[in-house]
């Protein structure tokens, strides 16, 4: 049932070609012009429609393979940024704890200083 819609859909788009070729033959058409004539020129408006049509198809197809493309990058940079961001956070305790110990030892070496200038007076 899926696979009848695209050929419907194909023919009547080549239907409304064919119907719109025509027109845009008779609005061109000049004096002394055969039916014939008129008939080749619809079926090179025709053809130069299927062409341009095709054409703008291909276009669409590797605009959307590209835009596929980029999104899986996009969506490879999000996981590997969200991967460094753990390890930042398993980092981030060691880093808070550094300060502290800094702190500490700097006091202990002030009230160690303190207590030798008490002893030398």
């Amino acid at each position: 049932m899926t696979q009848a819609t695209p050929k419907t859909k194909q023919k009547k788009t080549a239907r409304d070609l064919r119907a719109e070729s025509i027109k845009i033959a008779n609005t061109i058409k000049t004096e002394g012009q055969t039916p014939v004539e008129t008939k080749a020129i619809a079926n090179g408006i025709q053809r130069g429609m299927e062409i341009f049509l095709r054409q703008q198809s291909e276009k669409t197809r590797e605009l959307d393979k590209r835009v596929k493309k980029v999104k899986q990058l996009s969506n490879q940079l999000t996981q590997q940024k969200s991967g460094d961001e753990s390890e930042e956070v398993n980092n981030a305790p060691v880093q808070s704890r550094l300060p502290w110990v800094l702190l500490a030892l700097s006091w202990g070496l002030f009230l160690a200083a303190g207590g030798v200038m008490t002893l030398v007076k």
